[in-house]
Order: structure tokens, then C-alpha cells, then sequence
């Protein structure tokens, strides 16, 4: 309620009191609205009462929250450093672990460097914080952070075992980690053996950032073993798996990437969701908002094309449906790409290249 109405409201409700009363209560009414009257005072009772009807549903201010709430309240900011309280940390009112809360927010980030240095352990919170920031919805720019913050993080990320997670690679590998050090993180994890062929319910390769697969860090999870095949399988994330990734935001050299590896990708991609059907990446690229950038439509259908993709083969999941018509009755914009030239049938190129082979063994 702002404040011109509450102030009427109050004065109406101090004029009625005066009405009302005699002498001695209007006198008291005056001092119970000027705050003199004791607590148990009924005309102080009223208007207590009336107080908090008119702020009912106000946030309850900054001043009258612990340290560890106003630190991380966004109408409390900016945070005064030294201002935490062990105690605070310790029973901060949150139904989330402070560190939680200030990892995944950037505009707390200020906050992790003293909720550390003052005893707040990763290993207490539900969600490893990493792993809550990994998973927010708004791109991380890590430019912004302080030193002592990107510090506090790569302390959450090398302390915390929860945070070898599908999401938290593809985050740490992103260009504005790298670009700050934290792909660092990855490579020690390689290092120290988090990353073991085997072990993991992900596939690191996978896992990474689609412009992170022409780094030294990918070759060097080649070199341990993993494979672009094992990063087609089922996963525990809740990002895209890398292939869709690199396909959605149109990086086109991720993409040749993963075709050098497994060509057959053009056409044919395993379900990451267990006994699913493959999907087709060109169907995928003619819905109108499967793509981060729609205006790559046209191009990335071209780009697949190029690359051997089959515009006329049956939909695994409607037989009757070719992919040209499916993006017929999208009305897709790219229905002419699609559409020339037609590619003849496997069947049938096996067939002509037997016979082509067989004449010149005559």
C-alpha cells in the first residue's frame, strides 16, 4: 500500500478515536497514536491492529533481517563486507543453504568470499552450488565477477564432489569460463581421475560447451579415452546433450566435429531418454523454435544437406511422413532446400553401386 493512502487511513482512524471518546480517551488516543500509550493499552491495540492491515503482505525490512538475509536479498544490497555473522551463516532463516543461494545468483557472488572464509561448507547444502548455477536459466557471465569471487567458485567446484557434474562441464567450458581460467577445474578433475572412462553417469565429451571441442581440453579427454560415440547415450543432466547443443546454436564447426566421428549423425540421432526413437536433425532445424537463432534455419538445413543429410527418408516415428512433408505442414520456409535435389533411396545407391562395381570386374 503506498504511503498517501496509509496516511489517510491512519488519520481517519485517529479522527474517529478522537470522535468517539471523551476527554481522558481522546487524550489517550493521541498518545497511542503518537506511540506514549503502554502496549496494553486497547486504543494502542487498535491501532496496532490497523498497522498491520495496511502493511499486511510488506517485505519486512532490511533492518530488521539477520546478516546472512540481508546479504542476500536483492532490495538489501549492495552487501557491506565484514557484515556476516557466524551464527547467522549457521541458521540463516533460508529454506536453501546460503551458499546455494549466493552461487547461482551473480549479483551475490560478492557475498561468497566471507560466507566461506567464515565456515559455510559446500558439502551441507541439498544442491552442490555449482551445480544450482550450471543449471540457471540466464547465460553466467563470468567478465563480471571479481577475483575474489572467481576464486570462491573455483573453490566450489574443486572442493565440492557433486559438482563433476554433466552441467557444471558444460558451464566451466563455456567461453566466458574459459576465458576467465575455471576450464582449468576440468582438466585437474581429468588429472586426478573424476573423469575416469566408466565412471560417470555423463559423458565428458558431451558434457562440454560445443566451442570447447576445438581446445587442447577435449583432445585430452580423447587421449583418456572417451568417445564421441559414448556421448550419444543416455545421461543425468539437464542440459541438451553436446550434439543438440552445437545443432541449436548453429556451431558449425562443433558439428563437424561430432560428423568426422559419427557421420551417420547427419541423419539419425539416438535418444539420450533410454528406448526412445532416434530423432532426425533436419526436423529438428525445421521447427520454428527448435533454433536459438530462427534466421540459421535456412542455413543450417543447407549445411546439413551438404553434409549427405536425406530430406525424402520416413520419419522413425510416422513411417508414412517423409521429412519434406513434415515441413510441408509446418509451411517451413526452407520447403525448396528441402526439396531439391531429391536423394535417391540407400536401397537403391547399394544396388547401382554393386552393379557399377561388378561391370568394371568384366
Amino acid at each position: 500500500m503506498n504511503f498517501l493512502p496509509r496516511l489517510a487511513l491512519l488519520s481517519a482512524a485517529i479522527s474517529g478515536l478522537l470522535l468517539t471518546s471523551g476527554c481522558t480517551t481522546t487524550a489517550s488516543a493521541i498518545m497511542s497514536a503518537t506511540g506514549i500509550a503502554t502496549d496494553s493499552s486497547p486504543t494502542w491495540e487498535i491501532i496496532k491492529h490497523i498497522h498491520a492491515k495496511m502493511t499486511e503482505g510488506d517485505p519486512q525490512s532490511c533492518a530488521s533481517l539477520n546478516s546472512a538475509q540481508r546479504a542476500l536479498t536483492a532490495r538489501c544490497l549492495p552487501f557491506q563486507p565484514g557484515s556476516l555473522k557466524v551464527a547467522d551463516i549457521r541458521a540463516s532463516g533460508f529454506q536453501e543453504c546460503t551458499l546455494t543461494i549466493a552461487a547461482r545468483d551473480p549479483q551475490f557472488w560478492p557475498v561468497l568470499p566471507e560466507l566461506l572464509d567464515k565456515g559455510a561448507q559446500p558439502e551441507t547444502c541439498y544442491q552442490a552450488p555449482m551445480v544450482a548455477l550450471a543449471r540457471s536459466p540466464n547465460p553466467v557471465d563470468f567478465s563480471k565477477a571479481s577475483p575474489q569471487a572467481l576464486r570462491s567458485l573455483r573453490f566450489l567446484a574443486e572442493a565440492d564432489s557433486r559438482a563433476v557434474d554433466h552441467d557444471v562441464v558444460r558451464l566451466l567450458s563455456s567461453p566466458s569460463a574459459r576465458a576467465a581460467g575455471l576450464d582449468d577445474v576440468i582438466a585437474q578433475w581429468a588429472d586426478q581421475g573424476g573423469l575416469a572412462v566408466g565412471q560417470l553417469a555423463f559423458s565428458p565429451l558431451s558434457a562440454l560447451h560445443p566451442s570447447a571441442l576445438q581446445t587442447p581440453l577435449a583432445a585430452k579427454l580423447e587421449a583418456a579415452g572417451h568417445t564421441a560415440k559414448a556421448g550419444l547415450g543416455p545421461f543425468q543432466g539437464k542440459k541438451p546433450a553436446g550434439f543438440e547443443e552445437a545443432l541449436r546454436t548453429a556451431d558449425y564447426a562443433a558439428l563437424e566435429w561430432w560428423f568426422k566421428r559419427e557421420p551417420k549423425l547427419v541423419d539419425k540421432v539416438p535418444s539420450t531418454q533410454g528406448q526412445q526413437l532416434p530423432w532426425i536433425p533436419l526436423t529438428r532445424v525445421v521447427v520454428p523454435t527448435f533454433m536459438n537463432d530462427e534466421r540459421a534455419q535456412a542455413q543450417m538445413v543447407s549445411f546439413l544437406m551438404s553434409h549427405g543429410a536425406n530430406p525424402w527418408q520416413s520419419l522413425p516415428y510416422q513411417p508414412n511422413q517423409t521429412v519434406v512433408g513434415f515441413a510441408k505442414t509446418l509451411k517451413s520456409p526452407t520447403v525448396a532446400l528441402l526439396e531439391a535435389p531429391k536423394v535417391a533411396p540407400a536401397s537403391t545407391t547399394v544396388v547401382a553401386n554393386s552393379a557399377a562395381a561388378g561391370g568394371g570386374a568384366e
